[in-house]
């Protein structure tokens, strides 16, 4: 913890101790209850603020459960400009549903990407919208308990484990570490990508998972990037120089991966889920024409760049690009994984044809 954040230790204990009567409150059902729905529901969440990787796990979902199932995702819209329920379409923007879900709009267009606030309410309208739904992902949701989703995967970073974290504002848990006994799965995130059997031994022994609980280990890999409106490729080499154009909660790993990959880069920073305005652009090209060699590129990341694409004309042909993210199962892991999630969606089913006899 940052020093200064420990001298908002009292905030932190009162924010704890409405955390934790909220949740007892939903344990007993009294005045707070959760409610379940006859349909396959995951959630992916965490019990902390910021990036855990929860978009690239969704992806990573849909990459999984799109070929053989009909699935659509369902989060809130963080930071949008609109309010309610809304089922994203071919002529939304970012504004309208927020950063995530246009990026798994944009990714999967034929994958129905919807948001609301209130998943109560906007659980039933996606199963109207869409009346062939097999699976819904529920994306940021594991706070969200007036919603009792069938399968609970909680993400924690390696680099930052729930189990020694404290609430807000003096840590960065927004949920107490006993709730992660609520999960089914837990997935230890970027880890190094030669984490060893033995580190991975001693995880498991400090998180003391239940004996029905999974637990996995990925790292995060970036892919080549592409063109931000053209889709061209471009890898980054040892001799380039980037500027990095990003407004993300945690670009460390990032910013790691490019100074083993560039020859140097710069940094263009803003707060996460920033609106970039034409006066940002603007900024960003003369700090761009500032660095004076000749191989150099303007890099961004997946989440910033879908708020950035409605200034196409002017962006045509600007080297911006942008870098693609994903999780990698350590161990050779991801096969359980994957018969994890499956198995949960086809004994779900069966259950529910049993009990329509």
């Amino acid at each position: 913890m940052k020093s200064f954040r420990v001298l908002l230790l009292p905030f932190a204990i009162a924010y704890g101790i409405i955390i934790f009567i909220r949740n007892k409150l939903y344990d007993k059902s009294f005045l707070l209850h959760e409610t379940t729905f006859n349909f396959p529901l995951i959630c992916i969440g965490n019990v902390a603020v910021g990036g855990t990787g929860k978009s690239p796990m969704v992806e990573y979902l849909l990459n999984f459960l799109h070929p053989n199932y009909k699935v659509a995702t369902l989060s809130r819209g963080y930071k949008r400009k609109t309010k309610g329920y809304a089922l994203a379409n071919e002529n939304t923007t970012a504004l309208e549903i927020g950063d995530e879900p246009m990026q798994f709009h944009l990714k999967f267009p034929n994958v129905p990407v919807a948001v609301g606030e209130e998943r109560l309410v906007a659980i039933p309208q996606l199963l109207h919208d869409v009346p062939d739904l097999q699976v819904i992902i529920l994306d940021d949701a594991f706070q969200h308990r007036a919603v009792k989703a069938g399968l609970n995967i909680v993400l924690t970073d390696y680099n930052n484990l729930y189990i020694y974290d404290f609430f807000l504002p003096t840590g960065d848990l927004r949920d107490e570490r006993r709730s992660v006994r609520r999960a089914d799965i837990i997935i230890v995130t970027k880890c190094p990508p030669d984490l060893t059997f033995d580190k991975k031994q001693k995880i498991l022994r400090n998180l003391h998972p239940l004996n029905s609980q999974l637990v996995y280990f990925t790292t995060i890999e970036y892919d080549t990037p592409y063109h931000i409106i053209t889709h061209e490729p471009k890898p980054i080499t040892e001799n380039d120089e980037v500027l990095l154009v990003c407004g993300i909660a945690n670009p460390k790993p990032l910013k790691d991966y490019l100074h083993q990959q560039a020859a140097t880069y710069y940094q263009k920073n803003y707060n996460d889920h920033h609106i970039f305005t034409i006066d940002d652009l603007k900024e960003i090209i003369e700090r761009f024409k500032a660095i004076d060699v000749p191989q150099k590129m303007i890099l961004t990341t997946e989440k910033d760049a879908v708020r950035l694409t409605k200034f196409k004309q002017e962006l045509v042909d600007l080297p911006l690009y942008v870098l693609p993210i994903k999780h990698r199962f350590l161990f050779d892991e991801a096969p359980l994984f994957e018969s994890a999630v499956e198995q949960y969606i086809v004994n779900f089913n069966k259950t529910h044809e049993q009990a329509k006899k």
